[in-house]
């Protein structure tokens, strides 16, 4: 399915139950003010179209490396566009303007550790300087909505590679990519049902969450080998 881009901060119309609203927010001084063109959207967008099985709208936003306009953009694309998930590229790194992390800590109630964690392992495989990356990942929760928030890496092959993991000469996974955790994460927030195309990335859901899975007869137990 093909995304429509919107720019306003209005609440945006779910056009079906299962259409998963996204925030993609690039996070750069010089991109912002027209020094060079911006790759981080192009290439978020790019990926969630052919990641994404099920509906899906986009909310773009371009900004510069400013903490409490950082957090202001987050704290507006749930608040008021009504995004279940925000991923943003850009500012997380050690230099003194580097202040994505930051700011997106302010935007959260509630830190999600394990997808930094899982970011810094992939590019481990590329680059040892993959340790001074700082993406942190957040839900941020109001009285009747929560959405995850992701900081991801700024170049566009390192998005791809966080996002999707990494697989071997064969085609099975080697590394997961973080997003195979997003959907069912999503789920648990009270979010839509988003699919995606397992040639891409195969979202994991326990058999009990995935849709239409027939429930265990009862008495059943389970094998553990």
């Amino acid at each position: 399915m093909t995304a429509t881009t919107a720019s306003a901060s209005a609440r945006i119309e779910r056009r079906h139950p299962d259409e998963l609203i996204v925030g993609l927010v690039s996070i750069s001084d010089r991109a912002s003010q027209g020094v060079y063109a911006d790759q981080g959207l192009p290439a978020l967008a790019q990926w969630l179209g052919t990641a994404l099985a099920s509906p899906w709208q986009a909310v773009e936003r371009l900004i510069p490396d400013e903490a409490a306009g950082i957090t202001a953009t987050l704290i507006d694309l749930v608040d008021r566009c009504g995004c279940d998930l925000v991923l943003t590229t850009g500012g997380t790194g050690p230099a003194r303007r580097d202040v994505t992390p930051e700011a997106t800590l302010a935007a959260g109630t509630r830190e999600m550790p394990g997808f930094g964690e899982q970011m810094r392992q992939i590019s481990l495989r590329f680059v040892p300087t993959a340790i001074l990356s700082r993406q942190v990942a957040v839900i941020r929760e109001t009285a009747g909505h929560a959405a995850l928030i992701i900081n991801l890496p700024g170049q566009p092959k390192a998005i791809r590679e966080t996002l999707e993991g990494l697989r071997g000469e064969d085609g099975g996974v080697l590394v997961p990519g973080i997003f195979a955790a997003v959907p069912y994460c999503i789920d648990l927030i009270g979010g839509p049902y988003a699919q995606t195309r397992p040639e891409v990335v195969k979202a994991f859901r326990p058999k009990s969450a995935v849709r239409g899975a027939q429930p265990e007869p009862a008495g059943a137990t389970r094998r553990q080998d």
